[in-house]
């Protein structure tokens, strides 16, 4: 289940005075996040501890109600930039005062959260444990539920920074939020092409829509692939390939954050899509 869909600072962002979702409700989004829940089990776990990590675990208590709080069998990080990691405040004693909460991390991101406050003070009271993750190796989650890491090129100044194929017993989800450039993880030789024949729905970084977005910067050497570039190199793919794609991770910037912006006529006859928040796949 789709949490969240914009960027580290939320939509709309801290300081932007003139945004129109400051007026229209309608137009707010959450950080980028994804809910995994394993009916079976009565399982949940998330993807990104987010800012918005209040409402992000309301809505899934909503969808998924559990007895106990939080009710989560883990949460996956992919980096240590703040719109990713910084909800594990709310499992702390200010907050939730959680018990033994996992949260699943990449061996230099774990090591952040322990040698660094206010981050290891979770660690140490023993609101989160964490479990170290390999990049390419399966995590068994439950029967046919399994979750995969693997390394994407991105700024890594306090950790590094991973993406996740989520499989179940019938489909898979591809989970990118950030990104350098797909030019790049093609000198790492993985293409992503190839990483979305492999799933059903692709969850792809589109940060910013185009260059010029942001009035009076160059945003040429911006780590991330801009939307129109990802459509101008998939447009080749099938169009089953690219139906599989649903944008992720927009700025407050990115017209297409806007559901009825003219982008969004663009987008979908080129055979692409947007997240939405609340949209559910069933794996």
């Amino acid at each position: 289940m789709v949490l969240g869909i914009a960027q580290d600072g939320g939509i709309p962002q801290a300081g932007s005075r003139d945004h129109p979702a400051w007026a229209n409700p309608d137009l707010r989004r959450r950080v980028v996040s994804l809910g995994l829940v394993d009916p079976a089990s009565a399982r949940r776990w998330m993807f990104e501890a987010t800012p918005d990590f209040r409402q992000q675990l309301h809505l899934l208590n909503e969808v998924a109600p559990v007895g106990a709080s939080p009710g989560l069998a883990g949460v996956f990080l992919t980096h240590a930039h703040i719109g990713h990691y910084t909800g594990l405040m709310f499992l702390g004693h200010e907050s939730l005062g959680a018990t033994g909460v996992p949260v699943f991390v990449m061996p230099r991101m774990g090591r952040f959260l322990e040698e660094n406050g206010p981050w290891s003070q979770l660690v140490s009271y023993g609101n989160i444990v964490l479990r170290t993750l390999e990049a390419g190796t399966p995590v068994p989650l439950a029967d046919g539920l399994t979750v995969t890491p693997f390394l994407v090129p991105h700024r890594q100044e306090f950790a590094e920074v991973v993406g996740y194929r989520i499989e179940g017993p019938n489909r898979a989800v591809l989970f990118i939020p950030d990104i350098d450039s797909w030019e790049e993880w093609d000198d790492w030789g993985v293409r992503i092409e190839d990483e979305i024949a492999r799933v059903d729905v692709a969850y792809l970084d589109a940060t910013f829509f185009s260059d010029g977005e942001i009035p009076g910067r160059d945003m040429s050497g911006f780590p991330h692939p801009f939307l129109t570039h990802s459509m101008d190199r998939l447009s080749s793919l099938p169009e089953a390939e690219r139906a599989k794609v649903r944008f992720i991770h927009l700025n407050h910037t990115n017209p297409a954050a806007d559901p009825d912006a003219a982008v969004r006529v663009e987008i979908e006859v080129r055979g692409f899509r947007v997240a939405e928040e609340g949209e559910q796949v069933t794996l």
